[in-house]
Formats: C-alpha cells, sequence, structure tokens
C-alpha cells in the first residue's frame, strides 16, 4: 500500500502554503501544547541559548524559546509561510530575537548560521510519524549545526501497531437507515486497501495491546536507516472481535528535564486512547472481516520502505502470515497448543526457581 504524497520538494514547499494546513497544526492544542510543555520544563537549558527551528512554518515553536528566553532563534522554512513566521516574530516583541531565514535546511551555509547551536526544536512528524520524511532535514540539521551536548525537541519518537475492528468500513454498512448497504462497504473496502486510511480509531476497537514497530532516537539516527522499517508481529486477541485492519499510530519523547527530581520528560502520544490530534491514527483496512476469539493469534509482517521515485513517500507493505508457520513469542497467550504447551512449561520452570529461592 502506497500513501499518495507531493511529487517533489517544490510541491512539497508549496503545499505548506496553504493556510489550511497551518490552521489545522494551530488547533491542534495537544501538539502545541506538548512542545510548550516541554520547552518551559527545559527553560535552564535554553535560556540565555542558540536555538535552531527546523521547518519553523508559522513561527509559534521559535515563539516559545523567546519566551524562556533563548538568546537567538533561527527559524529556518523553506515555504512561503515563512513571512508569516516574520510577522509572528514582529507581533510577540521577538523580532530581534528571532531570525526568520527563508531556505531548506540542506542549502543552509555557515554565512546563515555562524555557530553551533545548543538546541534543534522541529515538528516534523507526519502520518504514521514517518509521512513526508521531514525527519531527514531534522537529521541534516543535526549533524552540520547542533553542539555535541545539544538539545532535539522531540529528542525521540515510536511507532505502535495493533490488529483492530474498523466498524466505519464493515459492519456499518449492514444497516444504512434501514436498509442493507453491504455492496457499497465492499467498494470502499477495494478503494481503502490502495492506500492507508487516516481516521480516529475507538480504543475498544483495538484487539490487542500494541507492539512497537520501531524506535527512534534523534541522537542517533541516520537517512538510511529510514529507507526500509520491517516488523513482525505475532498478535494475540483479547477478546471476540472481527479483525479488519492495523492500526498504526506514534508518540514523541522530549527532553528529560534537568531540573526538579521527580521531573518526567513530556510525551506527545497520538494513541487511540489518548485525545484526538491531527495526526489521528493510521489504518491500514484489510479486504474482508475475519472473526477472532479470544486468544486467536494474528500474525503479520509490516514493511515501510522510502519510495526509490520519490524519498518523501513511503509504501507501506503488509503480508498476512499463517500463524501455524511462524515462530511465537515464549510467554505467547494465543490458543494453539504449541503455545499453551511451552508456557505451561515456562510457568513451572520459573515456579520452581521461585520455591528453591523460598529455601
Amino acid at each position: 500500500m502506497e500513501v499518495d504524497s507531493v511529487d517533489n520538494s517544490d510541491m512539497y514547499f508549496q503545499s505548506y502554503e496553504d493556510l489550511e494546513i497551518h490552521k489545522l497544526m494551530l488547533k491542534d492544542s495537544m501538539r502545541n501544547n506538548a512542545y510548550r510543555k516541554a520547552i518551559i520544563d527545559n527553560q535552564e537549558d535554553l535560556k540565555g541559548k542558540i536555538v535552531l527551528d527546523v521547518g519553523a512554518g508559522t513561527g509559534i515553536l521559535s515563539v516559545y524559546c523567546a519566551q524562556v528566553g533563548a538568546k537567538k532563534v533561527y527559524a529556518v522554512e523553506a515555504s512561503e509561510t515563512y513571512n508569516i513566521a516574520l510577522e509572528t516574530a514582529k507581533e510577540n516583541g521577538f523580532q530581534n530575537v528571532i531570525e526568520v531565514i527563508h531556505k531548506r535546511v540542506e542549502d543552509l551555509t555557515s554565512a546563515d548560521i555562524p555557530e553551533k547551536v545548543d538546541a534543534i526544536v522541529s515538528e516534523w512528524m507526519g502520518f504514521y510519524l514517518l509521512h513526508e520524511a521531514m525527519l531527514d532535514s531534522v537529521i541534516v540539521a543535526r549533524d552540520r549545526f547542533l553542539k555535541e551536548d545539544g538539545l532535539i525537541f522531540p529528542e525521540s519518537a515510536a511507532i505502535y501497531s495493533s490488529p483492530c475492528s474498523i466498524p466505519s468500513m464493515f459492519s456499518d454498512w449492514d444497516d444504512v437507515s434501514g436498509v442493507k448497504m453491504q455492496s457499497f462497504g465492499k467498494l470502499l473496502r477495494s478503494e481503502a486497501c490502495k492506500k492507508p486510511l487516516t481516521e480516529l480509531i475507538d480504543p475498544e476497537n483495538l484487539l490487542c495491546e500494541p507492539e512497537v514497530v520501531s524506535w527512534i532516537d534523534l541522537r542517533e539516527v541516520t537517512q538510511e536507516d529510514l529507507n526500509e522499517i520491517t516488523f513482525r508481529h505475532v498478535a494475540v486477541s483479547t477478546k471476540v472481535a472481527a479483525y479488519e485492519g492495523i492500526c498504526l499510530w506514534f508518540s514523541c519523547t522530549f527532553p528529560f528535564p534537568r531540573g526538579p527530581v521527580n521531573a518526567e520528560p513530556t510525551i506527545l502520544s497520538t494513541a487511540p486512547e489518548e485525545p484526538s490530534t491531527h495526526w489521528k491514527q493510521t489504518l491500514i483496512v484489510l479486504p474482508d472481516s475475519i472473526g477472532m476469539e479470544e486468544g486467536s493469534p494474528m500474525c503479520y509482517d509490516l514493511v515501510m520502505k522510502r519510495s526509490q521515485e520519490n524519498n518523501r513517500r513511503y509504501q507501506l507493505e503488509v503480508t498476512m502470515l499463517d500463524a501455524e508457520e511462524v515462530e511465537h513469542p515464549e510467554f505467547c497467550s494465543c490458543f494453539m497448543t504449541k503455545c499453551i504447551l511451552v508456557k505451561a512449561v515456562l510457568e513451572k520452570y520459573e515456579q520452581g526457581d521461585g520455591d528453591v529461592a523460598a529455601e
């Protein structure tokens, strides 16, 4: 499955000149508040320091950094939206702190940023985290301009996966105001199978505990690391339900505050059980509904692969696997005989260790 995307960098940046896109992001209070809290929590490490805002857009993150006392903020924006960032800086009285640079990060030179920066801030995340591949620009900025001990906001991210039910694609069409519309629902699914959907999913429609598809450390990750991500999930249904798709979402973790002893890092999560964000969740729709019992195994391979024709586009490929033919985890709780026996042996072994320890 392939997610539609822009054809080249010029079109990508032009797409961000649409005010409706920025309105959507600026109305996302979960997004804004996570960045604001993380920046405020780390203000002691930002006060009097140099910050680079990668893909500054309308400039809201640059202003957050200026508000906590950053000495200088380089707000880099390649689209014509840079004009809005200029006005935002002036409107908030930070035109002498925030320097807006109308360039691609990849085209920056020492003439644009003549010093190493103490921190990088960027809202680079796309649908299912990697859509649009803006993380590439953050990596370039990190390698060229960030001090060795500099901060990155956010500093890590994780992609999650769980099988799910999708009533909006299946059961909702069994009765539409007293009329069966299953044939129409089948047509919808046929279209949906060609590319992932971006929708909100009820957490009750997740069929099992999620698994981490990939964890990304922004201090270490390279562009090559992002070319292909592969993941095998041997999931076990925790309920009687219909298996109709695979749900993807992500979370981002910001730098750990160095202040109060009990301080915790800010986490921005797009999980179904969290308040909704403009990213929502990504759904990969199966062509048919599969009935699941509690304990039923669900096995699939997921590949997230960068397109060779357009490095801002990813293909999401799902291969359904036969549960009889793949290796299950040691403590697999599915109802297959081999897993029940292995689990029983392991539990007996652990209980034996406990008895020995008690003596």
